[in-house]
């Protein structure tokens, strides 16, 4: 890339900054992106930036394979129903020590080694978030008791909102309290940073996945939608064309928008600098999905 190329590439960028200065993005972190560490290294690098031209940051993170890969080092017997893992106590023992203590802290200190002000926390912290039993719908219509898996009833908002207004960068562990007293509750990411941004009302909520996107057919390159309003999910809900873990997801994205966020965005992490491929230009890199 020569001087005019670069040059262009922040032209096209400035507009957006002026949009974007002192508005709040929440981010999911997870997929491929955690495993790969050059991937990782860029998005903290993005994030940074982000940071640096005016952009208040929330990441809530996820962290499945590591949790899989600690549960087979301590040979502790995990039963799955309808291929979802049932998280008894001593299951969610471990969620616990990955996501609150090993991935959380480890971001927060890598973020904090470029400079920036990130701060840890557990879910659990100051009633961040507090959850209630999730049942899960088996393939018979029975709900199925999947032991400790949680679903967001309430966020702390006035405490994220402090931290932000004091320019630190809140990062997320969804492990969260439950309302009777000593519960704890793994919530699934997607879903954790869906409440998040709509009880902050972020302007934008950006998750991070292993695909491109929404397509009308997978198999078909040509079918990818760069943009889709909700009224448009429900109806590829409903007839089929949105099936399997895209309806999590996109369940996902519905409720940020539904709750007070602007708008939702799923883009691949496993592309190179895809958050700012997204926010700062004009082709943007995923799917958004808008009110």
């Amino acid at each position: 890339m020569n001087s005019m190329q670069r040059a262009e590439v922040l032209i096209e960028a400035l507009p957006y900054i002026k949009q974007f200065r002192g508005k709040t993005f929440v981010i999911k972190y997870g997929g491929s992106v955690m495993e790969n560490r050059e991937l990782t290294r860029e998005f903290i690098e993005d994030v940074a930036l982000l940071k640096l031209v005016g952009i208040n940051i929330v990441i809530v993170h996820g962290g499945g394979k590591r949790i899989n890969a600690m549960l087979d080092r301590v040979n502790l017997d995990v039963k799955f129903e309808q291929g979802q893992r049932v998280t008894d106590g001593e299951v969610m023992k471990i969620v616990e020590m990955v996501l609150s203590g090993q991935i959380n802290k480890n971001l927060a200190a890598e973020l904090s080694a470029h400079g920036l002000n990130a701060v840890g926390l557990s879910g659990k912290d100051s009633g961040l978030l507090k959850a209630e039993k999730k049942l899960t719908e088996g393939k018979d219509g029975e709900l199925l008791d999947l032991g400790y898996v949680g679903e967001v009833r309430e966020v702390n908002s006035s405490l994220l909102c402090s931290l932000i207004r004091d320019g630190y960068i809140p990062i997320i562990s969804p492990v969260a309290g439950g309302y009777e007293k000593g519960e704890t509750f793994n919530v699934n990411a997607d879903y954790a940073a869906g409440a998040v941004a709509g009880a902050i009302e972020a302007e934008k909520l950006i998750l991070l996945s292993d695909i491109k996107g929404l397509y009308k057919d997978i198999n078909d390159e040509d079918s990818f939608i760069t943009e889709i309003h909700v009224d448009q999910v429900k109806a590829y809900i409903e007839d089929g064309t949105i099936s399997g873990g895209m309806i999590p997801k996109m369940e996902c994205c519905m409720n940020a928008i539904d709750k007070g966020t602007n708008e939702v965005v799923i883009i691949d992490g496993r592309v190179a600098h895809s958050l700012l491929i997204e926010i700062f230009t004009n082709a943007g890199s995923g799917t958004m999905v808008k009110a």
